[in-house]
This record gives C-alpha cells, sequence and structure tokens, in this order.
C-alpha cells in the first residue's frame, strides 16, 4: 500500500518544494502556530458573550492546531 504513496511523483514534488521551502523560513511554522493560538483566544473570549456552538467549535478547532502547527514546526 505504501509503496504506491512512496512512488507518487507528485508527492514527492509537494514534499521537496514544502522541505526547501521550510527551510529558507525556519521560524514560520512557529509564528503561524502563536497566531492561531491567539485568534482562537479571541474567539473562545467572543463565545463567552454570544454563547455559540459554530465558535466554541472553531475556538476548540484552531487552538488544537495552532499548538500542532507550533509543536511540528519546533521539530523541524
Amino acid at each position: 500500500m505504501f509503496k504506491s504513496v512512496d512512488r507518487n511523483e507528485r508527492l514527492l514534488r509537494v514534499v521537496k518544494w514544502l522541505s526547501t521551502s521550510l527551510a529558507k523560513h525556519r521560524g514560520l511554522p512557529v509564528v503561524v502556530g502563536i497566531g492561531l493560538v491567539i485568534a482562537a483566544f479571541i474567539v473562545q473570549a467572543i463565545n463567552v458573550y454570544s454563547d455559540s456552538q459554530f465558535l466554541e467549535l472553531l475556538g476548540v478547532i484552531l487552538q488544537n492546531v495552532g499548538v500542532l502547527t507550533a509543536l511540528i514546526g519546533l521539530l523541524l
């Protein structure tokens, strides 16, 4: 199953491009992750007054994606 993924030329080009672009901008994933966590804080603060399930879901998703992005950026 994974042999077809390893031989996929399009995926190989995307990974190669991502690797070279992240090497040039080393701190970018961390900054993006911090920005997403700050956006999640703002959305959750607004949710306190509006009590919307959509805003609650959006805040949780933004926070988790932001933390994961920052951690992956630190590991890279």
